[in-house]
Order: C-alpha cells, then sequence, then structure tokens
C-alpha cells in the first residue's frame, strides 16, 4: 500500500477541503464543522499528496449521542472523504487506520461511525478495520444507516 502523509487541518486552512466536498452545497454545515473545530469539539485531519488535500476525516469528542461518542472512551469518526477522483486507490482504507491510531493516541478506547447502508465502498473499509459492532440500524431524513463501532 502507497505511503500517505495525514497532518491536522488547521482551521486557516479549512477552505482548502472544498477540493474534497463541495463546501458550497454544504454551506451551513462548514460552517458548523468549523464552529466546532474553533471549540475544540472536532479535531480535523487531512491526507496530503504533493500540497494537495486528498481526503479528510474528523474525531467528533462530543457528538451529543451516546452511541457516537462518551467522553474519555469512545470518540466518533466524521466527515471521512476521500477526493472522489482518487477513491478506489487505498486513501480511505489508510485513512480510517491513521484516525484509529490518532484516536487510540488520544486515549480513547473505542471510536464509532455512521454509514449510509447503500454506502458499500465506505462499509467495506470500515469493515476490513475492524468496526464490527452494530450499534444502531435504522433510518433517518438521509436514507438507512447503521452505526458502527470498533474497540482499540
Amino acid at each position: 500500500m502507497p505511503q500517505y502523509t495525514f497532518i491536522p487541518l488547521r482551521l486557516r486552512e479549512f477552505r482548502k477541503t472544498g477540493n474534497i466536498i463541495d463546501l458550497k452545497a454544504k454551506r451551513n454545515r462548514a460552517r458548523y464543522w468549523k464552529r466546532e473545530m474553533r471549540r475544540g469539539n472536532r479535531a480535523g485531519f487531512v491526507c496530503v499528496e504533493n500540497g494537495t488535500f486528498i481526503a479528510q476525516g474528523d474525531l467528533v469528542y462530543d457528538s451529543g449521542d451516546p452511541d457516537y461518542s462518551i467522553p474519555g472512551q469512545r470518540v466518533y469518526l466524521s466527515r471521512m472523504v476521500v477526493k472522489h477522483e482518487r477513491r478506489g486507490q487505498g486513501i480511505g482504507t489508510a485513512m480510517v487506520a491513521f484516525l484509529c491510531e490518532e484516536a487510540k493516541r488520544q486515549g480513547f478506547n473505542e471510536i464509532s461511525l455512521g454509514v449510509n447502508k447503500d454506502n458499500a465502498a465506505a462499509r467495506h473499509i470500515y469493515a476490513k478495520a475492524g468496526f464490527d459492532t452494530l450499534l444502531y440500524d435504522g433510518e433517518d431524513e438521509h436514507g438507512a444507516y447503521v452505526k458502527l463501532m470498533k474497540k482499540l
């Protein structure tokens, strides 16, 4: 598997994630993500190649949902996205592995996430990474999804 460089996402570089995800289309969510980073409840990380952000993922410390986060015990993996034209190259697998190690390094012993049931590629990555505990199976306004957890 190729080696990738992972770094913390600094607020002043947040707009550079716009080449991974359409921040204009998700304007309200992007404001929320930045606000959460600013207050220290969300730590963003990016995968960088030749100075370009090609993937991102966040660790959320208090999601307000005990399935996703339990202070000091379980952290929530959020906003995991690989640049569209770079998918299928192992970047998502490497990013998830990095985020799991980072969560463990920060002292968490569990990590959770939510994934749409119809997102087969992401579900495959998460299964390979060991997200094998089903916390919830249901749907919301965005469709059917599951909440999964992994022990670190």
